[in-house]
Parts: C-alpha cells; sequence; structure tokens
C-alpha cells in the first residue's frame, strides 16, 4: 500500500480535502505538521513514507524539509529544485526567458540608484514585487517618479536584506483579469480568469477579493502551461498567465497552490486530481 506524507503548517481546507481524497482512494496517510519536525541532521531517521506531498505554508520551511525528504528517500511533490525555482521570482524569470517562454521585461537592481536606471529605461508604470512573496503581498504599482521614491525609501528602512532586492517588471495593460491554470503531471486540469474587484483593486488574487470564473483551456493556453512548467519538471503548479495584443505571457509559477475558491468555477475535483497523478507517478 503507497504510504502517503503530507506536510503542513495548518489544517487549511486544502489540505483537508487531499487528505480526504487519499483516504477515499485507499492510500494511507501521515500528517506531518512542520511545527513540530526535528531534523536530526547528523544521525538522520529514514522517512516511513513513499512520497510526501509538501503543502507548507513558510517557503524556507518547505525548501528545507522537501531538501530533507529526498535526502531521507522519499519522493517530494513539488520537489527541492522547483520549489528553489517557483519560489525566487527572480530566478523563474531568468528560467522561464531561457526556456523561449513568453514573459514580461524584468529588471533585477541591488541598490536605489541602479533600480531607479531600471525604471527610467523601462519606462513608468512599473510593478516592484518582492523576489519571494505570494497572495500579492507588497506588489505596488510604480505609476510616476515620486511613488517610485516613495517605494524605494519604504524598502531600504526595512530589515530583510531580500526586500533590498528590486524585482521591477513593467505593467502589462491586462484586461482587467488574468489567468490561473493548474498543471498536475502533463495535464493542464484546469483555468479560471481570476477578475478584478473593487475590493482586490487593480490586483486580482482571489486571496485578495478577484473574483474566479471559467477559462476555457485552448490548445494555446495549454501547450504554453506545459512549456513553462518544463522548466521545473513535473508536478503540481500554478501558472500565472496574462493576456496582451500579442498573445500570452507568463509572470509566475507557483509551486504550492491554493484553490478552495477554484473548486466550484472549474466543476473539477482538484484534490482528486492531485492524489491521483501522486499514486500514478508514485507507481512509474
Amino acid at each position: 500500500m503507497l504510504k502517503l506524507g503530507i506536510c503542513y503548517t495548518i489544517v487549511s481546507v486544502e489540505n483537508k480535502w487531499l487528505i480526504e481524497a487519499a483516504e477515499k482512494r485507499g492510500v494511507e496517510v501521515e500528517k506531518i505538521m512542520d511545527s513540530e519536525v526535528m531534523l536530526d541532521l547528523v544521525n538522520p531517521k529514514k522517512l516511513d513514507v513513499d512520497v510526501v506531498l509538501e503543502r507548507s505554508a513558510s517557503y524556507y520551511r518547505g525548501l528545507y524539509l522537501a531538501y530533507n525528504h529526498e535526502r531521507m528517500g522519499a519522493r517530494a511533490i513539488n520537489n527541492y529544485n522547483a520549489m528553489r525555482i517557483c519560489g525566487d521570482k527572480m530566478l523563474c524569470s531568468i528560467e522561464l526567458a531561457k526556456s523561449g517562454v513568453p514573459t514580461p521585461k524584468t529588471f533585477v537592481a541591488f541598490t536605489p540608484e541602479s533600480a531607479k536606471a531600471c525604471v527610467e529605461k523601462m519606462g513608468f508604470p512599473v510593478v516592484m514585487k518582492p523576489v519571494m512573496g505570494s497572495w500579492a503581498r507588497m506588489v505596488h504599482k510604480i505609476n510616476d517618479r515620486d511613488a517610485l521614491e516613495a517605494e524605494i525609501e519604504a524598502k531600504e528602512e526595512m530589515g530583510s536584506p531580500l526586500q533590498k532586492v528590486y524585482y521591477i517588471q513593467e505593467h502589462i495593460d491586462k484586461p482587467g483579469r488574468d489567468i490561473r491554470a493548474v498543471v498536475v503531471g502533463d495535464e493542464v486540469i484546469y483555468a479560471i480568469y481570476r477578475i478584478a474587484t473593487p475590493k482586490s483593486g487593480w490586483v486580482t488574487n482571489t486571496s485578495r477579493g478577484g473574483l474566479a470564473k471559467p477559462c476555457k483551456v485552448t490548445p494555446e493556453l495549454s501547450e504554453l502551461c506545459l512549456k513553462a512548467t518544463d522548466v521545473v519538471g513535473e508536478g503540481v503548479y500554478g501558472v500565472d498567465l496574462m493576456e496582451t495584443k500579442n498573445g500570452f505571457v507568463v509572470h509566475e509559477i507557483n509551486h504550492n497552490i491554493d484553490f478552495r475558491n477554484s473548486v466550484e468555477a472549474s466543476g473539477i475535483d482538484v484534490p482528486g486530481k492531485i492524489i491521483d497523478y501522486v499514486i500514478k507517478s508514485t507507481r512509474k
């Protein structure tokens, strides 16, 4: 019998559904709460699971645990290398561009002066994001020099050195929405439009109040999403795309997806699809 570890920070709706889907399929589940884990780095204990579904809310907890899962002989979904790339926007942008995936123009700078020079080169408006982060936190649209000066001053006052890495992206004039497509293995199982609302403002994340509506998975969309995830290898991903007059651009790949707001909109049994993939891929 397959033994699946599900590693999480809290029993979220998604994690509860995944546990139920696994148990419904006769899979033995070991629940691993990351806050209770004690890693013996010198005399490690072998994991008593075949595969670990890594669902930690913390990027660094998940990254380190995935590395440890693999070191101890268990397959991690998603694996350490995928998490390393997806969780760092700079690395992800580099890999997408290197693989020929259309992506927004993006610059990275390390000082206020060079950040301002990048913006001058790109032209306003631009979008400034932390290199690590999710749910559109601290993602700001910068419309003019005054806003740029204020944003840079705020970032320079922050204690984390990561906040002083300036990740600057062109602003895509999207039609009040973007697309989140979910890839499981070699299949795009669904896509949704994330539509901006008065609550969400210019961002479209459903976690910030964006509205989820079904989006048809066309051959073009499917091909581009699979090309994007080829960058990080087979697994379970959310691919974020924007529509432009020249077609889609991919601006991010997410290694740890929320899907509670998508199940109703898509009509897809997302946790079931994920667990079926885990079972199938482990038996290869």
